[in-house]
């Protein structure tokens, strides 16, 4: 029963993510054709509300579910490395119509065809776990 409070978190996160139509691959597909502003709403609002969430972890000195306080630790800049994994994310989420939050999403509204994409983003990951010492970090 504890994590009950995190499905319950899951479970809302779908409800908003279906409502604000953040699911919907019109949607994205308008935003990657510059023919709405819908998605980069959505998307600013995560990014505002993320950096609040951030500044109030680090002012409270939040701890995690297991009581570890929550550590941010500064990561080395790479211009190349941002470059070439938002091109890479940027692409799969094109050619799919789903970022990797929206696609559990898809597959509890039952679009079947996104098992394509999240056996996909399971196998890359995977790929990624096993290569990553030989790639630049």
């Amino acid at each position: 029963m504890k994590g009950l409070k995190y499905i319950i978190a899951g479970i809302l996160f779908g409800i908003v993510m279906s409502k604000s139509e953040a699911i919907s691959w019109y949607r994205i597909q308008e935003m990657f054709r510059f023919q709405a502003f819908h998605m980069y709403g959505i998307i600013g609002t995560a990014v505002v509300l993320g950096a609040i969430a951030t500044y109030l972890i680090k002012k409270f000195n939040m701890k995690d579910y297991q009581g570890n306080p929550i550590i941010f630790t500064p990561k080395e800049k790479s211009v190349p490395r941002y470059l070439i994994g938002g091109t890479i994310f940027g692409l799969g989420w094109a050619l799919t119509g789903a970022c990797p939050g929206p696609m559990f999403v898809n597959l509890g509204y039952g679009y079947w065809a996104i098992l394509v994409a999240i056996v996909g983003a399971l196998i890359g990951t995977y790929l990624y776990g096993v290569l990553r010492d030989k790639l630049p970090h």
